[in-house]
């Protein structure tokens, strides 16, 4: 007998429906699964016996072939343990056939363990998000601990603790819970403060801009100047996620696994470590999931002690700084995730760290800090809208008691500049200045005569690249945002081109 019943995989952070047809037919006792099923979903043959055993059903012992279709298209993930279950009690008779419409018209989610229970399953909110309009799926039903991610609006969504509930269910003799709305957001924990972190106004006003136009900023200064710090607080100073990106960043955080940090009110800050790899920092796998950039989406992405990371994992970085999404290819298929992110990178300005230090002597040689320099290519520099140089805090600085500008007060001039940019480009997919393109570089950001003649001197003189100078135009509209000006002046331009210290030929020469 042939049974049909639905499940959901997914591309990147997009679902799709998956039909899993089932046919029991004589012949000598087998169990296959086709249709391009992952590892995992071939493993699920000893589970699902288990389980099927263990909650009181019969397992037939014929013929059993499982078609996952489209055949070809790859699949992963446990959660088709209880559409194949589910089909097999169909096709072997153990399920009315007057349930048939109804189990036709439901999508099922769910990995089983060995006594029939369903257990959380990966990526649920962006499957159940893929239903609404559906014409042939009515229903989906989910584990219980799915329960918050499949609250929907459009799509009707169950949960059940059991096979045997979903068996009763059929059976006329149980009913399935619908899934219900909780509260998904905690209250949010007050964040670090700018008022805490002594002197560097620089420093602060940098990544007061940075904040302003979603700017990419690296800090290069001696151990103990702040740089951690000033991080860890940047997020202070961020406005809050629109519904769209918190959707966004849930989907992410559903496809992989992360369901604590998907209910976090804030935008993302992520911290790896310089020994992680490019795969992990990029995203990858043998079947693609996420990395730190795509966590990062919409939010803060912290790299320190810079130069101490890989070579591929920077330069992996190029691309999506750009494009604002990874493409992860495969032989049989090809993943984009989203990457929208702001880069706060830090580094020491030498092996040793004490290079320019005013009372340390560097005990590094002009060669090492060649190396440790050109560690970061001028393509990545050129990435970087602002650059900024931390100096050593001086005792005075450190014991004075006065607090400085609270966060608070930055955030509101913040909220301010993007407002002017959210009026600048309604009519466009772009949120702030960094995402300019130059088209929209030549419209927003008329030169005065004056500025010109700088911009000239400068990359005469630093050797700045064209897409420096494209920088320095963006930061420029948003330094004169945050001024309410409407028109860049030069003051704008200079202090914008202060800001790309690591592009001196002077100050920092790279290969």
């Amino acid at each position: 007998m042939l049974s049909k019943v639905w499940s959901l995989s997914l591309k990147g952070i997009e679902g799709f429906l998956v039909g899993v047809e089932v046919d029991i037919s004589s012949g000598l006792p087998s169990f296959s699964i086709v249709g391009l099923p992952d590892a995992g979903i071939k493993e699920s043959r000893d589970r699902i016996i288990a389980a099927l055993k263990n909650s009181g059903f019969d397992f037939p012992t014929k013929r059993i072939t499982v078609n996952l279709s489209p055949a070809e298209v790859k699949k992963a993930g446990t959660h088709f343990d209880l559409p194949i279950a589910l089909g097999i009690i169909f096709a072997s008779g153990q399920i009315p056939a007057q349930s048939r419409h109804k189990l036709e018209k439901t999508a099922f989610i769910g990995e089983l363990a060995l006594n029939g229970d369903i257990r959380h399953a990966v990526g649920v909110l962006p499957m159940v998000i893929s239903l609404k309009g559906s014409t042939l799926v009515e229903g989906v039903v989910v584990p219980e601990e799915n329960e918050a991610e499949a609250c929907i609006s459009g799509v009707k969504s169950f949960h059940a603790k059991s096979i045997r509930d979903i068996a009763g269910f059929f059976a006329g003799s149980a009913e399935l819970k619908p899934c219900r709305k909780t509260e998904k957001y905690s209250v949010q924990e007050s964040m670090p403060d700018f008022s805490e972190v002594k002197n560097q106004m620089l420093a602060k006003r940098a990544l007061e801009i940075a904040a302003a136009g979603f700017h990419n900023v690296i800090m290069v200064g001696p151990p103990g100047s702040g740089k951690s710090m000033l991080a860890k607080r940047f997020s202070s100073i961020l406005p809050p996620l629109s519904i769209d990106e918190m959707l966004e960043i849930s989907k992410i955080y559903s496809v992989s696994g992360i369901a604590e940090l998907n209910q976090a009110p804030s935008r993302p800050f992520r911290e790896p470590h310089h020994s992680i790899s490019d795969a992990a920092l990029i995203g990858g796998g043998q079947n693609p999931r996420p990395g730190e950039i795509s966590l990062a989406h919409n939010g803060v992405l912290f790299l320190d002690e810079f130069p101490e990371f890989s070579r591929p994992a920077i330069e992996s970085l190029r691309e999506p700084m750009e494009s604002w999404k990874v493409t992860i290819s495969r032989v049989r298929e090809a993943v984009s995730y989203p990457a929208r992110f702001i880069l706060i990178a830090a580094m020491n300005p030498c092996p040793c760290g004490y290079s320019g230090h005013p009372l340390r002597e560097c005990d590094c040689t002009p060669l090492q800090i060649h190396k440790y320099r050109s560690k970061i290519s001028g393509p990545i520099l050129d990435r970087i809208d602002i650059h900024v140089s931390l100096s050593p805090i001086k005792y005075a600085e450190w014991a004075d008691l006065k607090s400085s500008e609270p966060s608070k007060n930055i955030r509101e001039r913040v909220m301010n500049a993007l407002e002017r940019q959210g009026k600048r480009f309604k009519n466009s997919a772009m949120r702030a200045n960094s995402f300019m393109d130059s088209s929209c570089i030549k419209k927003f950001c008329p030169i005065p005569n004056e500025a010109g003649r700088i911009l000239e001197s400068a990359m005469n003189r630093f050797g700045f690249s064209a897409r420096s100078l494209d920088k320095i135009l963006k930061v420029s509209r948003t330094i004169a945002d945050l001024d309410s000006s409407d028109e860049i002046k030069k003051e704008h331009v200079i202090e914008a081109v202060q800001y790309r210290l690591l592009d001196k030929a002077m100050e920092l020469s790279v290969c």
